[in-house]
């Protein structure tokens, strides 16, 4: 006599969207290693999203590479903060408020700083990155369609000769440039010096400095501690440091004296930031 295998009854095919969908409240309260990896995820996928929709309207608007594409790009990530629970607070305005080029420099602590970039970001300007963001799909793609200057850091004649380029381009289609001169992401608790590359590049073309300083995140957000609360983000706008009539043997004085303003900011409205909000909990 044969067997009759009777099939074991299967769950709706619903059921297990469902309770993940039912689970992600919980994990979202009890884990604050999956809100970490949560929201960074989430950040990724989304700003990929936003850099896909963005590339049509890019190409429309301007038929290609062009600075004024940064305009969509600030339009349309702008909202990001308020998915991953951040605040802005911007004092400095006026400062920014300078005609023709120049060269922003600013401390880099994470990816998140493309938030507050935006935020503040003035028209017609565009950024100085790292060669390997281009390779990073549809984000890459609307970088590059935004104007943005890829230098490769591995080699100082090439990162030499496209800050050459760059002075030259602020200077004839009249565009500034937003530098991280730390070269670098850094989380700890303080700016690491400054490389000349951002310096050389507003002596070059006579362009103002105008510093830009990002309140530490260590108040709301530690990457090897996988924290990532909501929280406020100070940003402050410097005075502009003028170059007119500089030269190459200025660099470095000039390169000193952004750093000291900077870290000076930095540790003043770092300091402000923890004792509104306190420190990051565990």
């Amino acid at each position: 006599m044969d067997m009759l295998w009777v099939m074991p009854p299967q769950p709706p095919p619903l059921l297990l969207p469902l309770l993940l969908l039912l689970l992600l409240p919980l994990l979202m309260w009890t884990s604050s290693t999956f809100v970490f990896y949560f929201k960074k995820c989430f950040y990724v996928a989304w700003m990929m999203v936003l850099a896909l929709l963005a590339i049509p309207l890019c190409v429309l608007k301007s038929g290609g590479r062009d600075v004024e594409n940064m305009r969509i790009v600030r339009s349309l990530v702008r909202h990001v903060k308020y998915f991953l629970g951040l605040r802005f607070e911007v004092s400095g305005w006026e400062h920014l408020q300078t005609e023709g080029p120049y060269v922003i420099i600013s401390n880099h602590q994470s990816s998140l700083d493309v938030l507050g970039l935006m935020e503040i970001l003035p028209d017609r300007c565009t950024m100085i990155a790292k060669k390997e963001l281009i390779y990073a799909g549809t984000v890459g793609l609307i970088c590059w369609l935004g104007g943005i200057v890829f230098i490769n850091r591995k080699k100082t004649s090439d990162a030499k000769s496209v800050m050459a380029d760059a002075a030259q381009t602020m200077l004839d289609e009249q565009i500034r440039l937003w530098v991280f001169p730390e070269g670098t992401r850094n989380q700890r608790g303080d700016l690491l010096p400054f490389k000349k590359g951002a310096f050389h590049l507003a002596v070059q073309a006579q362009v103002p400095i105008i510093p830009v300083v990002f309140s530490s995140y260590s108040n709301f957000y530690l990457r090897k501690e996988k924290q990532f609360n909501s929280g406020t983000i100070r940003l402050k706008i410097l005075p502009k440091i003028e170059t007119k009539g500089m030269t190459t043997d200025d660099v470095s004085s000039v390169c000193d004296k952004s750093f000291d303003v900077m870290r000076s900011a930095f540790l003043s409205i770092s300091n402000s930031v923890t004792q509104s909000n306190g420190p990051v909990r565990h």
